[in-house]
C-alpha cells in the first residue's frame, strides 16, 4: 500500500481538515519479527473496541522506517514496528520531512535463532563458528585476512556436521539482519584478539570485517517473510535459517533451534539474558497523527496493557519475551503521554 504512494507522500503534508474521515483505520508498517505480535494486538483491538482493526504491512524494519519517515499525511503510516532501534540517519530522514514528534515504545525482547528442520542434523555452535561460516573475510592464521573458503560446517570446526554451509536469512533492510550481524557475527569476530584490537585503531575496518556477509551462496537472502524461510527449511533439512524466536516457538513441531555458546534458544534463557543473541523490539508512533486518525490512543493503551505485553499476556503466548515490570511501566507511561522520547535511545 505505502510503497505505491511514496512519490506523493512528501506532497501530502499534514492532514487537511476532514482527513480523519478519509482514513478511519490505523496503518502500521515495519518489522516481520514484530508483525505477529502487532497483528495479535490489532485483532484484539478490532474485536473489543468500536474502532476498525488496524491494517499492518510486513515491510521489514528498514523499509518501515523509510515509509514512516517519508512525510506526514493520510498516505503515510501512523506507526512503524522495528526489530532494531532507530538510527541517527533514520531519525534525520524523519526530521528532514517534518516528523520531529515521535514516541518510541520498547515492547519486549526477542531472541534471534539459528534453526533447521526437525529431521536435520543437530547443531551446537558458537558465535565464533557463525562468524567463520558466514563472514566474507576471515583470519588467515598468519596475521592477515583472506576470502572465506569454508564450504562445509566441518571446515569451520571439527565435530560440526560435514554438510554444505547454507543459511537462509533476511536482507540488509531487516532489523533482524542488523541484530544478527551485530550480536552473532561480531560477537564471534571479536573473539580473535587481533580483530578486537582493530576496533580501537580502525573502527570502520573492524565493522566492515565483522559485519560483512559472504556473497558466494553460503548465505541466501530469503526476503522479509520469515514464514517463507520456515517453509524452505522444511524442504531442505540440511539448510539453516535465521529469524526471531517467535517463529521457532510457533513452528516447534517442524523446526529445532541450534544451541549457541552452550545455551538453547528457549523462552527462559532469553528472558534471563543467558541466550547470547537477543535484542529489544520497538514500535514508533507519529504523534502528529494521533488526534487525526481515530483509535491510535486506544490502540497504544491496548498494546501497553499487561493483558497484552505482560508475563501472562497474549503476546507472550506468541513468543514475546516480556520486559521487566519497571521497563513496562516506563514505556506504558510514554505511550499514554506521547512522550516524544525517540532521541533517548538513538544509536
Amino acid at each position: 500500500m505505502f510503497k505505491k504512494t511514496l512519490s506523493a507522500v512528501v506532497l501530502t503534508g499534514v492532514f487537511a481538515a476532514g482527513a480523519a474521515e478519509a482514513r478511519d483505520q490505523i496503518h502500521i508498517v515495519g518489522s516481520s519479527t514484530v508483525f505477529p505480535f502487532a497483528t495479535t494486538v490489532a485483532e484484539h483491538f478490532g474485536k473489543n473496541t468500536k474502532f476498525k482493526t488496524p491494517v499492518i504491512e510486513s515491510t521489514g524494519s528498514g523499509g518501515g522506517l523509510k515509509l514512516f519517515c517519508a512525510g506526514k499525511g493520510e498516505g503515510t503510516p501512523d506507526i512503524t514496528n522495528s526489530s532494531s532501534g532507530i538510527k541517527k540517519s533514520q531519525l534525520a530522514d524523519c526530521e528532514k520531512n517534518g516528523i520531529a514528534n515521535i514516541t518510541a515504545i520498547k515492547i519486549g525482547y526477542d531472541g534471534i535463532v539459528v534453526a533447521n528442520a526437525k529431521n536435520g542434523p543437530d547443531f551446537q555452535i558458537t558465535r565464533k563458528d557463525i562468524f567463520l561460516a558466514l563472514a566474507k573475510d576471515i583470519p588467515d592464521g598468519k596475521g592477515g585476512y583472506m576470502a572465506n573458503d569454508n564450504m562445509t560446517w566441518a571446515d569451520v570446526r571439527e565435530g560440526l556436521p560435514a554438510i554444505k554451509i547454507e543459511v537462509l536469512g533476511p536482507p540488509p533492510t531487516s532489523g533482524t539482519r542488523d541484530a544478527f550481524t551485530e550480536l552473532a557475527m561480531e560477537g564471534g569476530c571479536k573473539t580473535f584478539d587481533d580483530i578486537a584490537a582493530l576496533k580501537k585503531s580502525d573502527k570502520k575496518a573492524y565493522k566492515a570485517l565483522c559485519h560483512t556477509v559472504r556473497e558466494d551462496g553460503a548465505y541466501v537472502e530469503a526476503g522479509e517473510n520469515d514464514n517463507l524461510i520456515v517453509q524452505k527449511l522444511e524442504a531442505n533439512p540440511n539448510a539453516l535459517g535465521v529469524f526471531g524466536f517467535s517463529y521457532l516457538d510457533q513452528n516447534a513441531d517442524k523446526l529445532k533451534g541450534a544451541n549457541v555458546d552452550g545455551v538453547d534458544p528457549e523462552f527462559e534463557n532469553i528472558a534471563s539474558g543467558k541466550y547470547p543473541v537477543s535484542r529489544p523490539l520497538w514500535f514508533y508512533v507519529k504523534n502528529d497523527h494521533v488526534d487525526m486518525v481515530p483509535g491510535i490512543r486506544e490502540f497504544l493503551a491496548e498494546f501497553t496493557s499487561d493483558k497484552a505485553w505482560g508475563p501472562e499476556g497474549y503476546m507472550a503466548e506468541k513468543g514475546l519475551i516480556p520486559s521487566p515490570a519497571e521497563e513496562r511501566a516506563k514505556f506504558a507511561k510514554a505511550a499514554k503521554e506521547l512522550a516524544n522520547n525517540v532521541r533517548d535511545d538513538v544509536k
